[in-house]
């Protein structure tokens, strides 16, 4: 597998434990107790859904610019 790949597998399977751990905050919230632990359970996926997500965001733009630099290169 090629990084691409391994980045759009890392993207959804957070995406997953993001939404868990956004569930375990809203259960935590509705019972009134919320443990510092818990409202920041969710913060560490969301940041690397971030970077994944910013990374695959930009990868078609990156294509497209490697693209025309290649064929308007030096001649």
């Amino acid at each position: 597998m090629n990084w691409n790949t391994w980045n759009r597998q890392i993207h959804r399977w957070l995406s997953i434990a993001f939404t868990v751990a956004l569930i375990v905050n809203i259960v935590a919230l509705a019972r009134g107790e919320l443990p510092v632990w818990v409202g920041l359970m969710a913060l560490l996926p969301l940041a690397v859904l971030l970077l994944t997500g910013l990374y695959l965001f930009g990868l078609p733009y990156a294509a497209r610019w490697r693209g025309r630099r290649r064929t308007n290169g030096p001649t």
